[in-house]
């Protein structure tokens, strides 16, 4: 079997290179950016949790709509 055997390849490629789990990864980046930005400012960590949802109620429109602009 040579290198380009499709078994040898990794079985998430497809997944990883697709513009839906980009879009995952650049949502995810976000909120832990905005749960260090808070937890910073509050001098505690606030939890994944909290800064999920204070981002998606607060900044997720307005993100989503600067992403759309530029592509």
């Amino acid at each position: 079997m040579g290198t380009n055997d499709s078994s040898s390849k990794d079985p998430h490629e497809f997944a990883k290179r697709s513009s839906l789990y980009q879009e995952f990864l650049a949502e995810r980046d976000e909120i832990l950016r905005h749960k260090w930005i808070e937890s910073e400012r509050l001098g505690k960590d606030i939890g994944f949790e909290r800064a999920l949802l204070e981002w998606t109620r607060n900044h997720r429109d307005a993100w989503r709509a600067k992403r759309r602009a530029v592509a």
